[in-house]
């Protein structure tokens, strides 16, 4: 059975938004992110604009991706967390189009981005329904499956194929 911490990796895989939380002159903040799931690190991309990147590089982040608004088959709901250092990456060109199109403008201003790297260290997961999703026959088990040629072995995302998944007691 997959660790908490591999399993809300997994998770965090099949949306592709999530939101990642860190502090800036000693205040909380959240903001949206596009995300992918290479090799069981989140890479991020935001809009540099912000300058909320510079908070996140070198620190400890957390970072959290859920399906509430879209259920899957059954009524499943899932929550999951990851927390771990935040670094700066310049990606390939292939990971760069595995994120997909870009928003041309952000709060009026061009889209400038910016891409980050969580290696997680801890992970939670939280599932707000009587049933675990193994146990649903028509549950999605697709996650945004990055495999791009050109991308190194250390580089493929984590497999999910047949991976069950069950809610912890």
């Amino acid at each position: 059975m997959p660790t908490d911490e591999h399993l809300a990796v997994e998770l965090i895989g099949r949306a592709d938004h999530g939101r990642v939380a860190t502090s800036m002159r000693a205040l909380p903040f959240l903001v949206c992110v596009r995300h992918i799931v290479l090799a069981g690190r989140v890479l991020l991309r935001l809009h540099g604009g912000w300058g909320y990147h510079r908070a996140c590089v070198g620190s400890v982040v957390a970072f959290g991706s859920d399906n509430l608004g879209r259920p899957g088959p059954g009524g499943n709901l899932w929550s999951a967390q990851i927390v771990g250092r935040c670094e700066a990456i310049e990606p390939t060109a292939a990971q760069i189009a595995l994120f997909g199109p870009a928003p041309s403008r952000v709060d009026g201003e061009p889209f400038d981005p910016v891409y980050l790297r969580i290696e997680p260290q801890l992970g939670t997961v939280h599932f707000m329904d009587d049933h675990p999703m193994a146990d649903d026959p028509m549950a999605d088990h697709s996650m945004n499956d990055h495999s791009v040629e050109g991308l190194s072995m250390d580089e493929h995302p984590m497999p999910v194929a047949g991976t069950p998944l069950r809610s912890r007691p």
